[in-house]
């Protein structure tokens, strides 16, 4: 590399390119990236801005990212990070609470099922999560084209016809 280019061994592009690369990523739905922000703003007045997150450096981790995805509309990004997210949050309230030992590893249905017992989630709660849930199968596991679970692009746009939501 020569005129002072700074580079990486492995890439051909020089710093500029990937300077004009980012602005246009920075530029490209700039007005949707401001909506959805105030969007997140507007609903933390709602609920209170004070919240402590359970669940250690993961749950945070997790919060920062899925927001930072949900701004900049990388929804897929931000079904499998809120996903993460509240399995962190909903086995860490039952860990905190001290209300039974939690095994190593254990499946979200159960945990969906023991913060229902405990009266942390209601039924329109674990109806909602199992939604969720819903979205992110297709996304983690495969699927047949033909299988009407699989992914498609219409499931994730406005008036989009998915088999589940």
């Amino acid at each position: 590399m020569d005129n002072g280019d700074q580079g990486d061994f492995l890439s051909g592009i020089d710093d500029v390119s990937l300077m004009r690369f980012l602005l246009e990523d920075l530029h490209d739905d700039l007005l949707g990236k401001v909506q959805r922000f105030r969007y997140l703003h507007d609903l933390g007045e709602q609920n209170g801005r004070r919240t402590m997150l359970f669940g250690g450096h993961v749950t945070h981790n997790a919060w920062i990212e899925a927001r930072s995805s949900f701004v900049h509309g990388n929804y897929v990004a931000t079904v499998l990070l809120c996903q993460s997210l509240i399995e962190n949050l909903l086995a860490a309230f039952l860990h905190g609470g001290l209300l039974d030992e939690l095994p190593s590893r254990i499946q979200f249905d159960e945990t969906l099922r023991r913060c229902r017992a405990a009266g942390i989630l209601n039924d329109e709660d674990v109806t909602e999560l199992k939604n969720l849930v819903a979205l992110r199968n297709p996304l983690t596991h495969f699927r047949n084209v033909d299988d009407e679970e699989a992914f498609s692009g219409a499931r994730w746009q406005p008036g989009g016809t998915p088999a589940t939501y």
